[in-house]
């Protein structure tokens, strides 16, 4: 008996997933070198101006802005002068040894402002035409050369992403070990080469591009996830609040649903000898209303909190303001009440919403003006009611301070004019205290069939 064993093809894709992670490392190295420095490497990318509201942009006069928009450019053309100058004066002459040595110093760094990537591998290409002409002289840079690579290095690596800055570290210190040994490596990187000086320089200065390329990209992380977060954070605070409203109003909507449907049981028994249509119209009201109920209910239980517990008293209404006023007089706020009008009752629903209103408003006083006084001003006109709080400068800002409150007192008072069609309006006074204003409408009762 013989045991066949038969041996499955491996696909690409798993057989890549066996190599060794060290075969994976340097696969995904490799990867990036191609992707950072040689895909695309001379496309085009010219340097945009400083955003509005940057380091050079952020004070000064519009001309001193729209000028500081351009430092970065002006940055760059400095540092080409100055290897431009430098390449020069290494030649002692100013012949055509001087300009070519000059052009090749120069353009590379100037290249940065188009092509960022190209002008690295520019300034390798130009640093060997330019020991070439010198003859080797300085190796493996020239004094313009040096300056001039250093610059590229630094601006590329501000223009890209830390792991393009690395990559041309590695690839400048291998260019370096090579030009030395084609133009008369003296031996030691300490003497005779600035091989040395050039890795040192340049790796403090790409550290520095690195570590501030890092910092940014967190601070600006941080600033999305902030905005997401207060984005979340007021969807959160308004669901909240409608959920607090609805379940206020719940009380309010099932009291006179429950009267409806007790009138319309009641009312057959009211007439002599009732029509059978009568009767099954009432019948009919009253099924709905209770299915009302019961629907009404049923929502309630969804957007109820499971830590909920129904109050014990009755919702409030504005003749239950003389309570709120003095436990906000205990509290410390010197408040003051003025009723104008024709004090009348109005729907429960808009009661509620103005008690809200008030406590609401009365509550941010408290936490945010400590020691203010303040006036609730009530006006019951023909078309509805006027609420006005008031509230005065705090009597030392810098030395009391406020409690912070949850900055939900606002969005809940304008969820609840809302929901009455009302209007309002909240903003800090001139005198420095602060002011709330509202209009809730009342619609008048239609006139019932038969009165005068």
């Amino acid at each position: 008996m013989t045991d066949t064993t038969h041996t499955q093809p491996i696909p690409p894709g798993q057989a890549a997933r066996q190599r060794s992670p060290e075969f994976r490392f340097a696969a995904g190295a490799l990867r990036g070198l191609r992707q950072d420095l040689f895909h695309d490497a001379f496309a085009y990318r010219p340097l945009p101006p400083t955003e509005p509201g940057g380091r050079f942009t952020r004070s000064g006069s519009e001309r001193v802005k729209e000028y500081g928009a351009w430092a970065p450019h002006a940055a760059v053309v400095a540092l080409t002068g100055m290897a431009v100058f430098l390449a020069v004066v290494s030649t002692h002459g100013a012949g055509l040894a001087a300009l070519l040595c000059a052009l090749l110093a120069g353009a590379p760094v100037l290249l940065t402002l188009v092509r960022p990537v190209g002008a690295f591998w520019v300034s390798l290409a130009a640093n060997t035409v330019a020991l070439v002409l010198t003859g080797g002289s300085e190796s493996p840079w020239p004094p313009g050369g040096f300056l001039a690579h250093l610059a590229v290095l630094t601006v590329v690596a501000a223009r890209t992403r830390p792991r393009t800055a690395a990559w041309m570290w590695g690839l400048t210190a291998v260019y370096g070990f090579f030009a030395d040994g084609l133009f008369g490596w003296s031996g030691d990187i300490g003497y005779g080469s600035d091989l040395g000086p050039m890795l040192f320089f340049s790796g403090v200065a790409l550290l520095i591009v690195a570590v501030r390329q890092t910092l940014r990209q967190a601070r600006r992380e941080v600033s999305v996830h902030q905005t997401v977060t207060a984005h979340e954070r007021s969807r959160r605070t308004l669901l909240e609040e409608r959920t607090t409203i609805a379940r206020e109003l719940h009380d309010v909507v099932a009291h006179h649903m429950s009267v409806v449907a007790i009138q319309a049981e009641a009312a057959p028994y009211r007439v002599e000898n009732p029509p059978p249509e009568l009767e099954k119209a009432f019948a009919t009201i009253r099924e709905n209303a209770v299915a009302a109920l019961t629907e009404l209910r049923r929502v309630l239980g969804v957007v109820r909190a499971q830590d909920y517990e129904a109050p014990d008293a009755p919702q409030p209404t504005l003749a239950d303001l003389d309570g709120l006023l003095a436990n906000v007089r205990d509290a410390g706020l010197d408040v003051t009440r003025t009723v104008t009008g024709a004090v009348r009752e109005l729907p429960q629903g808009v009661e509620l919403s103005a008690y809200r209103i008030v406590q609401e408003a009365l509550s941010n006083t408290l936490r945010h003006a400590p020691g203010a006084d303040a006036r609730v001003e009530i006006g019951y006109v023909l078309g509805g009611l006027g609420l006005r709080v008031l509230n005065g400068a705090p009597p030392a800002p810098n030395l009391v301070k406020p409690s912070p409150g949850a900055g939900h007192g606002i969005t809940g008072m304008r969820e609840r004019v809302s929901m009455l069609n009302g209007e309002m309006t909240a903003g800090p006074t001139a005198e420095g205290g602060y002011e709330v204003t509202v209009f809730l409408p009342v619609p008048a009762a239609a006139p019932i069939e038969g009165e005068a």
